[in-house]
């Protein structure tokens, strides 16, 4: 396993000082939508990457974590009249990476965005992302996608895994999808989120199951299903990563657990992160680790800033884990 970062560069700057910093491998975009990258862009993409010194590991299908109204492929999850011509748009996009030699793509399947509160305040006056139920508008109403249930959800998810997953597999591209962030209710802004629990997450990896179908493993996404995080999330891990279904890790902390938690820098929350590199090292993990929703700080540049935190902070760990782990940690 090895550092990786999904930020995007603003120019080449950041491109440089990603490599500066140590990163050598990048989930990152070309430019423009991805229903209309060619695979010129990919090509052209993957070359500027590597001129950096730094490998393209992963891209984003057209299918983002936000709200479904909002998104370049909202008819799959809607099952709107375009869902085939959609898939078809994603199945010659995995057929474009495997010939630009992009290895994997991440996804979401997501109708509701990313709910949340307002934001709570954090060491040294850092503004950080939380959710808590109590302050939720518990009974909003349905967004665009109306009223659909876990029946309807997973027929939508399963119609969609059995037209893309051959593909992948065809073309030995991993696709890697993440949880619903957070959990909630069943029924909540009238949708039932089956990707927001454990079962439904072992649920979701064993349906058309091929070594090309997995997660984007979102530990702060996780962590928000759980009662305990601290004393939970190393066997959730080992679960899904001992059955190679681990493709890309969002390497985040929380303080909280399921419908009451804050986001936080991973040195400051309620797991315990080198633990949890243990359970990852002792499945054979062996792709990215990489922040994700770092708390809003006062800096000159507070993204890059806090990021840069985070990619020291991994990297201190990864050195640790080699030392228990000879091997575990990859160029």
């Amino acid at each position: 396993m090895h550092l990786g970062t999904q930020n995007a560069a603003r120019d080449d700057t950041d491109y440089r000082m990603f490599a500066q910093l140590g990163l050598r491998h990048l989930c990152a975009d070309p430019p423009g939508k991805p229903t209309g990258w060619t695979l010129d862009d990919l090509l052209r993409h993957r070359e500027k990457v590597e001129s950096f010194g730094m490998s393209l590991d992963m891209v984003q299908l057209p299918m983002s974590s936000r709200p479904i109204e909002m998104q370049d492929s909202p008819d799959i999850l809607l099952a709107g009249p375009n869902r085939d011509r959609q898939i078809e748009v994603i199945c010659r996009l995995i057929e474009n990476l495997k010939k630009a030699g992009i290895p994997a793509a991440k996804y979401n399947l997501n109708l509701i965005g990313i709910p949340r509160t307002e934001m709570e305040i954090g060491r040294g006056g850092s503004r950080h992302e939380a959710f808590r139920w109590d302050k939720a508008d518990q009974s909003a109403a349905p967004g665009a996608a109306g009223m659909v249930s876990e029946d309807e959800n997973w027929e939508r998810i399963d119609y969609f895994l059995s037209h893309v997953v051959p593909v992948a597999e065809a073309n030995q591209i991993r696709l890697a999808c993440h949880p619903h962030d957070p959990y909630t209710p069943p029924g909540y802004k009238g949708v039932t989120r089956v990707l927001g629990t454990v079962e439904g997450l072992k649920k979701f990896v064993t349906l058309h199951d091929s070594p090309y179908h997995g997660l984007n493993f979102c530990q702060g996404t996780v962590a928000e299903m759980l009662d305990d995080p601290r004393t939970e999330i190393a066997d959730v891990i080992r679960w899904f990563g001992s059955r190679g279904k681990i493709f890309n890790v969002h390497f985040r902390n929380i303080r909280g657990c399921k419908l009451s938690f804050m986001e936080v820098f991973p040195d400051d929350g309620d797991m315990d992160m080198f633990d949890s590199l243990k359970a990852y090292a002792e499945t054979g993990y062996k792709y990215m680790l990489m922040p994700d929703h770092v708390p809003h700080i006062d800096a000159r540049d507070p993204d890059g800033t806090a990021f840069s935190f985070c990619f020291g902070y991994i990297q201190g760990l990864l050195a640790g884990i080699n030392q228990l782990y000879p091997g575990a940690v990859t160029a």
